[in-house]
């Protein structure tokens, strides 16, 4: 009965303590709180295109990573060293300098009608979104590896 009640305790305390870490996200739209490189990113793909917020997100046991959302709707996630993780640019196309050159060939050549509006890169490669809904998969050297889903 004792240990019930300990494991109670312990459990109700921790869950108190992650649900405080759940309020440490901020948010803002000053560029200044991204890292440098994220504000390069930034300037360099997206010059015109105002800042709406970034959420700035802090993870209990992972570091901080930034998230972007563009008064033109698009969206991009960048990690902790302000390197872009995701891209999604909803109807528009993704920057061509964002897409390495073999998956900008990859698509040229087999959608030809169609245009990258996401993009994200992953440990294993990179995954692509087309206007039309379809996600490509590609690995890190933008070989095609083969469709990872159909969005609607």
């Amino acid at each position: 009965m004792v240990m019930k009640r300990i494991i109670l305790l312990i459990v109700a305390v921790i869950a108190i303590i992650c649900q405080g870490y759940a309020f440490i996200d901020s948010y803002t739209i000053d560029r200044d709180k991204l890292p440098e490189e994220a504000q390069n990113m930034l300037t360099e793909y997206f010059p015109k295109a105002k800042v709406c917020m970034i959420k700035v997100d802090r993870h209990l046991l992972k570091k901080t990573d930034y998230d972007v959302r563009l008064v033109n709707g698009t969206t991009i996630e960048f990690n902790n060293k302000g390197k872009w993780t995701s891209v999604d640019c909803k109807n528009r196309e993704v920057p061509e300098a964002l897409v390495i050159k073999p998956i900008r060939k990859y698509v040229t050549k087999n959608f030809s009608t169609l245009k990258i509006v996401k993009i994200r890169k992953k440990s294993g490669g990179y995954q692509v979104g087309l206007s039309d809904g379809v996600v490509l998969k590609f690995n890190l050297l933008g070989s095609y590896t083969g469709v990872l889903e159909i969005e609607e």
